[in-house]
């Protein structure tokens, strides 16, 4: 334990520790902007030497970066003295030399790291005026890729080819040229993107941003013709607060209904219920398999960021997803089906926005093979969380004030089992509180399987149906999942279901949720609260659902009849490798 002094406090510090990590104990501030600290979820941090983070060690010539610089015992560190301070102020008004001054228009107005270090550093004017980066914009469905706002901090390469192990993203070129784009300046389309959007979450800049749908949506609600309906992902009630001030983990379930309300939202209807759905198709789909010898193992589909990264990295196993749609996917063709005709509405004039706490979700909307009828699409619009909150501030609602509001029925009625969809672990375990009584026959009295609980990127947890022992896999992270997979095909593991999240802790740290900016400690307070919302449901199992027995009884049959295969299930496909 070194004993260093950071702006002479003495304190002891772990053996292999980093300047920067002391000064944090220490209870210090230095600015940063190409580090990340995500080693707890299998991000390794890569900085790429803005020099931002530069301090003044005693002894040494030059100045510090303090993210890669080892401590040493005796060391004294000073953070603020003028030279460090200065070389700060000098490197961020180089990265503003060569960065748009549209500040006001941002999509990342107020939430841009480059623009807090520079408000921070007292930069009011430059001296470093030249040469500009010219490059087109990169417009997919879900990302927006701007190179103009690319500082090179190289952050998205590091999530999207360490941790998601993607490999879409690469910095190219050198000097003034150097950028972060798909090899040969391919659009985000053109590649194995799985939109996943972890490369926007640790973006410090507008580089990388969603593809914002905020003013279809008003114009939606404004059009009298149209019934518009939307859906809450199970992860937008423990987030959307942060916007707002609140702390992470906060539930705001009522007030999330009760905003959607005042902003003219026909019917407000939550996702949970088509996740409850959604089991009925899977859990049917498992028990099946597991009995008469289907393919096996069977994996989850509800990540459409892991689909696409399926079809692209692992067609060998493309027979191996449940084919049962996502719940985005699923409540969509209900609401323009099931719920239009009970109404006497026509379907055409139905549309359905999706609140997702993803961005792949947006991509996930426009595929033609996820649409149960050729005229229209199952979901119309995709906003993340973000998105909402901005619709929310635009309206000038008091966020605090909102009345707290129940969801519509019978769209809005779920359970325990639906809520914990938002975690990781979460899709199996309200699988199996399913597929175990169905099995057995039996009341499955304990329906928390603490095997699936856990902040481990990949999990092995065995579960026993009455004699029969059910193995079952879960990770998060596309990295992590082609290492279980990987495990899987080379006979180093066997497991009989395997649950598939593409990005940290699951839903809830989706690339559209509030940024949490690397602290997985806000990962984790989202997921405690996605408990506590099942643990205070009064019904815990998907097939309780009073409103799912009545869709079924009433439109569905059964699960697995052949009028839910047409609505709620899918294919997929093979795609090239590129």
């Amino acid at each position: 334990m070194p004993k260093v002094f950071v702006n002479n406090i003495e304190i002891d510090v772990a053996e292999n520790s980093t300047v920067l990590q002391a000064v944090n104990k220490a209870g210090g501030y230095v600015p940063t902007l190409c580090y990340m600290n995500l080693e707890e979820i299998g991000i390794e941090n890569k900085p790429s030497s803005c020099r931002v983070c530069v301090v003044e060690v005693e002894g040494r010539k030059n100045l510090a970066p303090a993210c890669v610089t080892p401590v040493f015992e005796g060391m004294k560190i000073n953070t603020h003295s003028r030279r460090a301070i200065n070389a700060r102020r000098t490197v961020v008004q180089l990265l503003l030399s060569d960065h748009p001054q549209d500040c006001l228009k941002c999509p990342k107005n107020g939430d841009c790291e480059l623009q807090s270090i520079a408000s921070e550093l007292n930069i009011t004017r430059n001296p470093y005026m030249g040469k500009k980066s010219m490059y087109d914009k990169d417009i997919s469905a879900a990302i927006i890729r701007d190179p103009n706002k690319c500082i090179m901090c190289r952050k998205c390469e590091t999530a999207c080819n360490e941790y998601q192990t993607v490999g879409v993203l690469s910095a190219v070129e050198r000097g003034f040229d150097s950028v972060v784009k798909p090899t040969f300046d391919w659009s985000l389309e053109d590649t194995n993107c799985t939109f996943c959007g972890q490369c926007v979450a640790v973006c410090p800049t507008a580089a990388l941003v969603e593809n914002d749908y905020i003013q279809e949506v008003w114009d939606e609600i404004e059009d009298k013709e149209k019934h518009v309906v939307v859906q809450t992902a199970p992860a937008v009630r423990v987030a959307l607060a942060e916007e707002f001030g609140h702390k992470p983990g906060t539930i705001s379930t009522g007030k999330l209904v009760g905003v959607l309300k005042m902003m003219g939202f026909d019917k407000v209807f939550d996702t949970n219920f088509a996740a409850d759905l959604t089991i009925m198709e899977e859990a049917t789909e498992f028990v099946d398999r597991l009995q008469n010898g289907g393919t096996m193992p069977m994996l989850t589909s509800c990540c459409p960021g892991w689909v696409k990264f399926l079809e692209h990295q692992f067609p060998e196993l493309i027979d191996s997803p449940s084919t049962a749609k996502s719940p985005q996917q699923m409540f969509g063709s209900i609401a323009k089906s099931y719920y239009a005709e009970a109404n006497n509405i026509d379907p055409k004039n139905v549309t359905v926005v999706s609140i997702m706490p993803c961005l792949a979700k947006k991509y996930e909307a426009g595929r033609d093979e996820l649409n149960f009828s050729e005229e229209y699409k199952d979901v119309d619009y995709v906003i993340t969380t973000r998105e909402l909150a901005k619709m929310i501030k635009e309206s000038g609602f008091n966020f605090d004030s909102i009345p707290e509001v129940k969801y519509d029925n019978p769209l809005g009625e779920s359970t325990g089992a639906a809520a914990i969809f938002g975690r990781t672990g979460g899709v199996a375990e309200a699988a199996l509180r399913t597929a175990y009584e169905w099995i057995t026959g039996e009341e499955l009295l304990e329906v928390e399987f603490e095997g699936l609980h856990g902040y481990n990127s990949i999990r092995i947890a065995e579960v026993d149906i009455k004699g029969t022992p059910i193995r079952v896999g879960v990770a998060f992270g596309l990295g992590n999942v082609r290492k279980l997979l990987e495990d899987i095909r080379d006979g180093r593991e066997k497991v009989d279901l395997i649950e598939v999240m593409a990005c940290p802790g699951g839903c809830v740290g989706g690339g559209g949720q509030p940024y949490h900016h690397g602290n997985f400690d806000v990962i984790k307070k989202r997921i405690e609260a996605i408990n506590n919302v099942d643990r205070t449901s009064t019904i815990r199992k998907s097939h309780e659902n009073p409103s799912i027995k009545k869709l079924y009884e009433e439109y569905l049959d059964k699960p697995g009849s052949d009028k839910s295969h047409k609505l709620l299930h899918t294919h997929y496909f093979e795609r090239e490798w590129l």
